[in-house]
């Protein structure tokens, strides 16, 4: 076994107050997710990020990549209802892209979206514009919020555990 001399977990950064209202505990905890997700790269080089960590290929660059794409998608796209086509999200092509790069671009995704939720106040139950489901139903913010934190606390979880195979770092 090889000595682990993967950088220390960061300090726990903690979610919203308990008695936060809603908008802002939605927001706050994506955010938390959108953080954890950031953290992943930290210090990682930009080959090791582009390495994939699963036999579907998914590497950490991808993964940001990817939630910028579906930040996009759901918020600009889809609630604002801006541009013809979403973005295609399964053929993210990361070619010599960094990890600055990708997450400079995550982080302005993140702005846009904020900006949108941000936009609506508290009114969560407001109908956006047009939905990516098949259905065709515009979701609410609130809808879109709750996906966004599922989606990316989904890639969170995927994202610790690339990053562990990749040079054992753990930690949120």
């Amino acid at each position: 076994m090889t000595e682990n001399t993967a950088p220390s977990p960061r300090p726990d950064v903690r979610p919203p107050g308990v008695n936060a209202d809603e908008p802002t505990t939605l927001l706050t905890f994506l955010d938390y997710l959108r953080e954890a997700v950031i953290a992943k790269l930290a210090g990682l080089p930009d080959d090791d990020a582009r390495r994939p960590g699963v036999a579907s290929g998914t590497s950490l660059l991808w993964l940001v990549r990817h939630l910028a794409v579906v930040e996009h998608n759901w918020f600009e796209w889809a609630y604002r209802g801006v541009g013809e086509q979403p973005l295609e999200t399964d053929e993210v092509p990361l070619g010599d892209v960094t990890v600055a790069d990708e997450i400079a671009a995550y982080r302005a995704a993140i702005a846009r979206s904020n900006a949108v939720a941000a936009q609506v106040g508290a009114d969560l139950d407001r109908p956006g514009a047009r939905s990516l489901r098949p259905d065709g139903e515009a979701p609410s913010l609130r809808w879109v919020l709750v996906h966004m934190i599922e989606e990316t606390g989904r890639h969170a979880g995927h994202a610790d555990i690339i990053r562990e195979q990749l040079d054992g770092a753990t930690g949120r």
